[in-house]
């Protein structure tokens, strides 16, 4: 495994800059028309949403959070909503105020689109993902029933026609083995992936696992991955009893770090171990997740193009999360 990682972290060093950074999924939705992934949290909230619309974020939460994304140095790694949560015209709403609060296109983890939708939202997007998960087979068809790969397919070809960058979403512990990194590969290969989201396990309350994987075996696809495809974006995920890891998934070959919960955790031990881990990791820590930038929110607000109640409301919400963010803090 030593050489493994040493391997991997060449490899890197040979094609990225020595630095890394924190990137925040953005959620704005509860609800999935198609509940059935039993690692995910909606799988298990699924008998509890009765209305569909109150499972969705406000706009303004979703702007606050962005901006704090901004202020913080944080990526957003994408916009991430449960399948058909949300109606292209609304979609496009949220990415446009997207788009004026970090002056960037976003990364779409929406479920399988169609060429209607991206040919809609086409002026905001970054990329679109595909939400591979696994790629047995054989848990597939029992892990992720309503997620059949030749949709995901379909949805890339459509990508290619319209050239956004295309990404994959993978979670580590499903009761996949090493011996299906190969099909993998192979994915990889005929998409032409840019980007790859690794996540380790998390089990969650009512969900059919109990643990999730070992350090090591993680480590072992990044890797891996890293030597296979020089050139690929590789995003690795940590939750915050899993922080004292990011060094080595650093030295793996991952370009930055996701997964955190950031706000909540804000200042805290975990988040103050990511920093130093990437330090230990010989990288330059682009993001900030252990003191609060010095702004002036009404400032920052006033070079927004919102019309005022919405800035109103956007300030309101940023200063409920600017509370939890200042308690922590370093000092």
């Amino acid at each position: 495994m030593d050489e493994l990682v040493r391997k991997a972290s060449a490899t890197y060093s040979k094609n990225f800059p020595a630095e890394t950074h924190f990137e925040r999924a953005i959620f704005i939705s509860w609800f999935c028309a198609k509940p059935t992934c039993k690692f995910c949290y909606m799988y298990t909230i699924k008998d509890k949403i009765k209305n569909p619309r109150q499972a969705r974020r406000r706009l303004e939460s979703i702007f606050a959070e962005a901006l704090i994304c901004r202020i913080c140095s944080w990526e957003i790694g994408f916009l991430s909503a449960g399948i058909a949560s949300w109606a292209t015209s609304e979609l496009k709403e949220v990415l446009d105020g997207l788009y004026k609060i970090t002056g960037k296109k976003q990364w779409l983890n929406l479920g399988v689109l169609k060429e209607r939708q991206i040919k809609e939202l086409l002026p905001y997007i970054e990329g679109i993902t595909g939400t591979v998960e696994c790629v047995n087979e054989e848990l597939r068809r029992d892990i992720v029933p309503d997620k059949p790969l030749d949709e995901i397919d379909r949805m890339f070809e459509i990508a290619d026609k319209y050239e956004i960058k295309k990404a994959i979403t993978i979670i580590v512990g499903l009761g996949e083995t090493i011996e299906d990194f190969p099909r993998f590969t192979e994915l990889v290969r005929k998409w032409k992936v840019d980007r790859i989201n690794f996540y380790r396990l998390v089990p969650h309350e009512d969900a059919p696992f109990e643990n999730g994987p070992e350090t090591g075996y993680y480590i072992e696809w990044i890797a891996k991955t890293r030597i296979e495809f020089p050139k690929i974006e590789i995003i690795a995920g940590s939750w915050p009893d899993r922080t004292t890891e990011v060094p080595l998934l650093l030295e793996a070959g991952a370009n930055a770090i996701t997964k955190f919960p950031a706000i909540k955790m804000f200042g805290k031990k975990p988040a103050h171990e990511i920093e130093e881990g990437a330090e230990k990791a010989g990288r330059k820590f682009l993001s900030n997740m252990t003191v609060y930038p010095d702004v002036d929110i009404d400032k920052e607000l006033g070079k927004l193009d919102f019309d005022h109640a919405m800035k109103d409301k956007i300030r309101e919400k940023y200063l409920k999360y600017y509370k939890n963010l200042k308690k922590y803090e370093a000092k």
